[in-house]
C-alpha cells in the first residue's frame, strides 16, 4: 500500500498542474480583468514549475502530461475568452476561434505518437501579456492588437511544423526555463523593460513562424 508521503511525492507535478489553474477562479469576481496580467503570469509559471518537477524528481508519466495538457487548455482557453469578454465585439469571436483552437491542440497532445507542430497554447498566452502590457505602457486601445495575436496564434498552433526558434522552445534547461519567467515578471513590473522583452519573445515567434514555413514549404 502506497504511503501519503509516496503519493503526494510521486504527484507532485501533477498538483501542481492543478495549482496553476485554481486561481483563475479569479476571473468571475468583479472587475476581474486587473487580475488577468498576474493570472497569465502565474499560470506560465506553475505550467513550467511541473516539468521542472517532473524531470528534477524522476517522476515523469502519461498520466502526468495528459493532465498537465489538460490543465492548459482549461487555463487557456478561459484566459483567452476573458479577454475576449473584456474588449467585446469582434475579439469576442476571434477568442473564441483562438480557443478552439487551444482545445484541438491539447487533444492532439493526448496521442503519445503525435510529432506535433506549430507554436504551443502558451505562446498565445504570452503574446496577449505583452500586448497588454504595451498598451498600458503606452497607453492605447489595444483591441486591434489583440484581435492580430488571436488571429495568428490561431494559425501557427495548427500548422503541421515546429517552430524550433522561439525563446521559450529554445530554453531546455531548467535554469533557462526560470529566466524566461524572470523576464515575464520583470515586463510586467518595470514597465521601461516591457518594450524590449515583448519584442524578443514576438520577432523571434514570427522569425520561427515564417522562416520555418518556408522551410516546411521547400520540403513539401
Amino acid at each position: 500500500m502506497t504511503s501519503p508521503r509516496t503519493y503526494l511525492y510521486k504527484n507532485t507535478a501533477n498538483i501542481t498542474s492543478i495549482l496553476g489553474v485554481l486561481p483563475l477562479l479569479l476571473l468571475y469576481f468583479e472587475d476581474s480583468f486587473r487580475y488577468l496580467v498576474p493570472l497569465i503570469i502565474f499560470n506560465n509559471v506553475m505550467d513550467d514549475l511541473d516539468g521542472i518537477l517532473a524531470a528534477k524528481l524522476n517522476i515523469r508519466s502519461r498520466f502526468g502530461a495528459n493532465l498537465d495538457n489538460v490543465c492548459d487548455a482549461v487555463a487557456h482557453v478561459a484566459l483567452a475568452l476573458a479577454v475576449g469578454v473584456h474588449f467585446g465585439g469582434i475579439v469576442i469571436g476571434v477568442s473564441a476561434i483562438a480557443a478552439v483552437a487551444i482545445i484541438l491542440r491539447a487533444t492532439s497532445r493526448l496521442n503519445p505518437e503525435q510529432n506535433g507542430g506549430g507554436s504551443p497554447t502558451n505562446e498565445l498566452m504570452r503574446h496577449l501579456l505583452f500586448g497588454l502590457l504595451l498598451s498600458t505602457v503606452f497607453n492605447f486601445d489595444a483591441e486591434y492588437l489583440i484581435i492580430i495575436i488571436f488571429l495568428l496564434n490561431t494559425i501557427s498552433m495548427s500548422v503541421p511544423f515546429k517552430m524550433s526558434a522561439m525563446i521559450r522552445s529554445q530554453a531546455q534547461s531548467a535554469r533557462s526555463v526560470i529566466l524566461v519567467n524572470i523576464l515575464l515578471i520583470t515586463s510586467w513590473l518595470l514597465p521601461p523593460t516591457t518594450i524590449y522583452i515583448a519584442l524578443a519573445f514576438l520577432l523571434t515567434y514570427l522569425y520561427a513562424f515564417l522562416f520555418g514555413g518556408m522551410h516546411w514549404l521547400r520540403k513539401s
